[in-house]
């Protein structure tokens, strides 16, 4: 009786997580929306940051800020980033951008394990990939499904969702602006 409900209730939560999968929003859904976001024009010269990490609850684990700076030639591209987290601790990611086709793009990073690709459709993006990110002393491999929307020439919205295993386990909010 209790392998029965428990195979009840792992096919329940199989259905409901297909279910709550397919009400995600898709990049075809900003075709038709300005300005188009095109990260060799965006990240292009010096821009900044604010955001937070939350856990799977909502709770807000870490603020940061980053100072970034793109460069492009050609179809490729570098985004170096540096954090700064409340608590002190710095980070930097150096981002290597390519655009691979009309909307297209891969990167890959340092702490990348899984090659960024996605796609932009008019003001947005998004792209999937795995992280290294240390947890109490381990190393776990989190996707991202990463999303950012241009709200004008100066500033992107990022929201970020991580999961493990096909759990949610946190998300990032990043507030990014180009510097004049």
């Amino acid at each position: 009786m209790r392998i029965k409900n428990l195979l009840l209730t792992l096919v329940t939560l199989v259905i409901l997580s297909l279910g709550l999968m397919s009400c995600s929003s898709k990049i075809d859904d900003y075709a038709n929306t300005t300005p188009r976001f095109e990260l060799d024009k965006y990240f292009n010269g010096q821009l900044s940051a604010h955001g937070m990490i939350q856990d799977r609850s909502g709770k807000v684990l870490r603020r940061f800020s980053v100072a970034m700076v793109g460069s492009w030639q050609g179809n490729k591209g570098t985004l170096e980033e540096d954090f700064v987290y409340d608590d002190g601790e710095k980070q930097r990611r150096v981002w290597q951008i390519e655009k691979t086709a009309d909307g297209h793009y891969t990167g890959t990073a340092g702490d990348v394990v899984v090659p960024a690709t996605g796609q932009t459709q008019g003001y947005a993006l998004n792209w999937r990939y795995t992280l290294a990110v240390p947890v109490e002393g381990k190393v776990w491999h989190i996707n991202f499904n990463d999303w950012m929307y241009q709200l004008d020439e100066k500033r992107v919205l990022n929201r970020a969702e991580m999961t493990k295993f096909g759990f949610k386990v946190g998300e990032v909010t990043l507030w990014i602006e180009r510097k004049e």
